[in-house]
């Protein structure tokens, strides 16, 4: 099981304001960019941003880190032998098969394939 980027999470009101000064801090253009129910995604160099409404960012909020992983059932077999807790099962996304973890020590983690 191989981690292949780890994205910090970014919140903003507004996806088309924030993504111009990520592009120039980062020199990067955003890799991937849509929409996800009432929110919007850009992934821009090490960066999630993840915008829309306050009260519907919140119900992503819970989860410090997006973290892409090559086999995402290897990975729910390491999680588990680590006393992990998988809170939301792993499911099919627009970008593939996903889950969140809360890793023993409380802290919480989005694990994309």
């Amino acid at each position: 099981m191989t981690i292949l980027k780890t994205y910090a999470r970014l919140w903003s009101d507004n996806l088309d304001r924030a993504l111009p000064l990520l592009a120039e801090l980062t020199g990067a253009q955003p890799e991937l960019r849509l929409a996800f129910h009432s929110v919007e995604l850009a992934a821009i160099g090490g960066f999630l941003v993840i915008a829309g409404p306050a009260e519907e960012r919140a119900k992503y909020a819970h989860a410090s880190a997006t973290v892409v992983v090559e086999d995402l059932d290897a990975l729910t077999a390491i999680l588990r032998a680590a006393d992990a807790t998988i809170t939301t099962p792993m499911t099919s996304g627009p970008t593939g098969r996903f889950l969140y973890a809360r890793h023993a020590d409380g802290s919480e983690v989005e694990y994309v394939e």
